[in-house]
């Protein structure tokens, strides 16, 4: 990366279920020379050295909300990305940026790998500084970040009442942004920071009348995410140059399949015309006058 370049990758797609092809949710930010990542679902150390990214080289973490599926990953990054080979390397302090409770998560996760940390460190003499962990907390909307002309900015999204805190986040550079709406309902919120973006990154979840009546349970799912329809709202009022749907919740059962890909566009078409795609895992967008879109798997 040069320092003039703004690439995203979304390592991972998909959502608590166990899924080879679509690794829990995690987008990778290159931009100018930092390394950011949002997220850090399951699988997240494989995406990135299928990408020959070594895992100490990531900058910081940024997170939206406390579900285990945009955090599970969290303990392989950071423990694994310690160590000496070369796809980890890390030796300075592992950074971390999220809303209330990211301290306590990361002092948790000391707690449980106390014993691991000092066992390697005894036996395989890794520098110290690079289990450390640097983590800053913010509250409410606004700028949580900035290094050579980079800015973050967090805003608050709505994930369902008792699914707080629950944050969305815009990163800026060089007069391009690229808008992630984290896990959350139809929200002006997203609306408001997604206007003239080159890339609006939203989730997305949808299933079959015939499963929701037959399993009325799962209605409670659906009532924390955002639909085709009520997405495409969301696109239609902020006009990205491009629309990308990631975190895909599409639930099915035994007997009844998951909408499929064409239906989930179909559905979004009834309110929004413009340019949109349908993430895959290691994706990626590359943000100049165009955002030209290419995979960067094997």
């Amino acid at each position: 990366m040069t320092n003039g370049d703004f690439r995203v990758t979304l390592l991972g797609t998909g959502t608590p279920a166990p899924r080879i092809d679509r690794f829990g949710p995690a987008t990778l930010v290159e931009v100018g020379s930092q390394t950011l990542l949002f997220d850090a679902g399951r699988g997240v150390t494989m995406r990135l050295w299928q990408l020959k990214i070594p895992l100490g080289r990531i900058d910081r973490l940024f997170l939206t909300h406390f579900h285990s599926d945009h955090t599970s990953g969290i303990p392989d990054l950071w423990l694994t990305g310690w160590l000496a080979p070369i796809w980890a390397g890390r030796a300075a302090p592992f950074r971390v940026t999220g809303p209330p409770g990211a301290k306590e998560l990361m002092a948790k996760l000391e707690e449980a790998y106390a014993l691991d940390i000092k066992i390697r460190q005894e036996d395989e003499k890794v520098p110290l500084e690079g289990i450390q962990t640097e983590v800053s907390e913010f509250q409410g909307d606004g700028v949580v970040y900035q290094s050579n002309g980079v800015r973050v900015i967090a805003f608050e999204v709505d994930h369902g009442d008792v699914i707080k805190p629950a944050y969305g986040y815009r990163i800026e550079y060089l007069g391009r942004a690229v808008v992630l709406s984290g896990d959350t309902r139809y929200h002006p919120n997203v609306i408001r920071h997604g206007m003239s973006a080159d890339l609006l990154i939203h989730e997305v979840g949808a299933a079959k009348p015939e499963l929701l009546d037959a399993q009325p349970q799962l209605r409670r799912i659906f009532a924390h995410h955002t639909s085709p329809r009520e997405a495409g709202k969301v696109f239609a009022q902020t006009r990205p140059k491009v629309a990308v749907y990631t975190h895909l919740v599409l639930l099915s059962s035994e007997t009844v399949p998951a909408v499929t890909l064409d239906d989930l566009v179909a559905e979004t078409r009834q309110t929004y015309e413009g340019p949109l795609v349908v993430g895959e895992d290691l994706m990626a967008f590359e943000i100049g006058d165009t955002v030209t879109i290419r995979h960067r798997g094997p």
